[in-house]
């Protein structure tokens, strides 16, 4: 495929519980990607442990590890045991409207979402120590992933909290208002392919009573405006030993523009990008 695509790449959220083949399907789109001419790069956030599953997808086989992956791990870091003392104690001797008025001074020395946003701007290659440049200048010839939505969300939680033992309704709303402009920033205007992988939450409709699944973010307010910002929902489902991709799974909140409405589809990206491409190209 030579013809240079003029068209932004998909922007695609693969939803789905933990095990169900969510990471390890990234392999498929690194295949892809690699097969066309030229190859072309995929870098992936790791916020979470999932690198280990992806050069799996390989390595398992006894296959190399495509040179057009690249990678960084940038961990959430757990909160400190002198830090869950201090909070215990808070706990027990303050009222929760006292508890919700507490700020960490210390939160902007230890703030995780800014650290993620930063190496934005200059992608560090964990495999061969190079740097990218910022992710914004990038093409509709990259390709870029975050694994997962559920870290990165907790990211932006701490950064408005910090180790306070709890969050008001403030502090929620700030942390959604930075979430949603991020995945603003990757859905609108962002030329590269964009995936992003998320865990399921059960909603509870209230007038109903039906369970339904949604995307895990932050609270369950910004349930409803994220699929909105993708091209693509997919869900992503294990039966057995059994891995597919569902875009009409009944309760779960799924869209697609590249893929069939149907069950049971295979979890491959080529699926996608192959459609992806021809449309661009025409």
């Amino acid at each position: 495929m030579s013809d240079l695509p003029t068209l932004f790449g998909p922007k695609v959220i693969l939803q789905g519980d933990s095990g169900s083949g969510k990471t390890f399907s990234l392999g498929t789109l690194v295949d892809w990607a690699a097969q066309q001419t030229p190859p072309r790069p995929v870098y992936i956030l790791f916020i979470e442990p999932g690198l280990e599953t992806l050069l799996g997808y390989w390595r398992d086989r006894g296959l190399p590890v495509p040179e057009n992956l690249h990678w960084h791990v940038i961990a959430t870091p757990s909160i400190p045991l002198e830090s869950l003392l201090s909070s215990a104690k808070l706990v027990g001797q303050l009222s929760y409207e006292s508890l919700t008025k507490l700020t960490d001074p210390q939160r902007a020395n230890n703030n995780p979402y800014y650290r993620i946003l930063e190496c934005m701007t200059n992608f560090p290659d964990d495999r061969t120590g190079k740097k990218f440049g910022n992710i914004g200048g990038w093409t509709s010839q990259d390709i870029f992933c975050i694994d997962s939505l559920t870290e990165l969300s907790n990211a932006c939680m701490k950064m408005v909290i910090g180790t306070k033992p709890t969050a008001s309704q403030p502090d929620y709303g700030v942390a959604q208002n930075n979430l949603i402009n991020l995945l603003r920033f990757f859905t609108q205007g962002f030329a590269p392919t964009f995936v992003m992988t998320a865990h399921v939450q059960k909603q509870t409709n209230e007038i109903t009573g039906a369970i339904s699944l949604m995307v895990k973010s932050i609270g369950k307010a910004l349930a409803d405006d994220i699929p909105p910002l993708f091209s693509e929902v997919l869900y992503s489902v294990r039966e057995a030993n059994q891995w597919y991709w569902d875009t009409a799974a009944i309760g779960v909140t799924t869209k697609t523009r590249y893929l069939p409405i149907a069950g049971k589809q295979k979890p491959d990206f080529a699926l996608i990008m192959n459609k992806w491409a021809a449309r661009s190209s025409a």
